[in-house]
């Protein structure tokens, strides 16, 4: 095998509930997460040694970068004495909350398992746990559909097929500042927030149930972030434009994950090329947007 190809889709949280701070550091959580049909491509090509290229030179190509960090953690786990020149198409932008390095970490995991061939190559729970080691939301881009998330985002359960229906296919406009939003910042102004900045497990657990357990609810129905207020305190340009998107076009806007990355429905009859337009009138034309599908 000369060369492979994946790709690395981004990612939106429709349900995401912090409900709290584990004695390990990490957080708890309960959440809905569905792939987009938008993402990067990561070619993967044998090599004497692992290197990693980018056509943005904003994003790092050395060991910082999750691609290779997969790349090492795929070398411990299976003793595969090879190595790969990757060459990553950046298209989801960074500090937005929509999965984009965890994404292209586990395409490097799925091209790595395929340029090492049946010897070496990773069964799904295995590749599962190496992902599991790269970071807390890497393993949802194993799954090819809606998930929910458990636990600091490790512990994953396909949705019922009903529910899963009312998502997949989904039209959505994907939207974001020329700013990002730093996670480990995010989670910190949860830490330090006032009494209540968390969603009890069994609220949150409650919430979701409701949504699953009605077949008659829209996807709009499910959306919930809990980190939108410590994000919209700071960053006040989100909120004000999201209410704009609700007043203006009826539209019921939220923020992706721990941001700055926001998203919309839009029915297939809606033309987005208004919204865009507000999009950028707000944020200016920098503004990052996309439309895409849920997958």
């Amino acid at each position: 095998m000369t060369a492979v190809e994946e790709f690395a889709p981004a990612k939106l949280n429709l349900f995401l509930a912090v409900t709290g701070r584990r004695p390990d550091g990490f957080h708890d959580l309960v959440s809905v997460a569905a792939p987009l049909s938008v993402g990067d491509t990561l070619r993967a090509e044998p090599a004497a040694e692992f290197a990693l290229a980018c056509d943005d030179p904003a994003v790092p190509a050395d060991g910082t970068n999750l691609v290779l960090k997969a790349a090492a953690a795929f070398v411990a786990a299976t003793g595969w004495k090879g190595a790969a020149r990757f060459v990553l198409e950046k298209r989801i932008p960074m500090g937005a909350g929509l999965g984009g390095g965890s994404s292209d970490a586990v395409a490097a995991l799925r091209a790595l398992n395929r340029l090492a061939g049946p010897e070496f190559a990773l069964g799904a729970a295995e590749l599962a746990a190496v992902a599991a080691q790269l970071g807390s939301d890497c393993p949802l881009f194993l799954a090819e559909g809606p998930v929910a998330m458990r636990g600091r985002g490790e512990r994953l359960a396909p949705l019922p097929a009903a529910a899963a229906a009312r998502l997949r296919g989904r039209r959505v406009l994907v939207f974001k500042p020329a700013f990002g939003i730093a996670t480990p910042w995010a989670y910190g102004r949860l830490v330090a927030g006032a009494p209540g900045s968390y969603l009890p497990e069994a609220d949150a657990e409650a919430k979701l149930a409701a949504w699953l357990g009605d077949a008659a609810a829209p996807a709009e129905a499910l959306l919930f972030n809990n980190m939108e207020p410590p994000a919209f305190a700071k960053f006040v340009a989100l909120p004000v434009l999201l209410e704009n998107l609700r007043r203006d076009f009826g539209l019921q806007p939220r923020m992706s994950g721990s941001g700055s990355a926001c998203f919309a429905f839009l029915g297939d009859d809606r033309a987005a090329a208004p919204v865009v337009a507000a999009v950028r009138d707000a944020w200016g034309p920098s503004a990052y947007t996309a439309e895409a599908r849920l997958a």
